[in-house]
């Protein structure tokens, strides 16, 4: 339901009503009982509040625009292979004469 605004002519009293779209105007003033008109208002915006509402909030997995390229910068000089040890030759017992 609409939130209308409404003024009084008679004493500047300013009040918002809550009615359908079919209700009739609010004619008189609740503090002084004076005339009454109503202003017209912009629409509310909505809010955003709270968790749930950015990319972000659902994300089962990092953002990948952000962390690539410092990923991909690190990734070569981090990555290092190792040469597979040499085996160890097999040793022979001395002979002694």
């Amino acid at each position: 339901m609409p939130l209308y605004e409404y003024q009084c002519k008679k004493c500047g009293h300013r009040f918002e009503r809550i009615q359908s779209f079919a209700a009739e105007d609010v004619k008189e003033c609740p503090v002084c009982h004076g005339e009454v008109e109503r202003l017209i208002s912009t629409p509310a915006r909505p809010q955003f509040k709270g968790s749930g509402f950015y990319s972000t909030d659902y994300s089962s997995k990092p953002a990948a625009s952000s962390s690539a390229p410092a990923e991909a910068s690190a990734a070569p000089a981090a990555k290092t292979e190792s040469a597979p040890a040499p085996a160890a030759a097999p040793s022979t017992p001395a002979k002694s004469d």
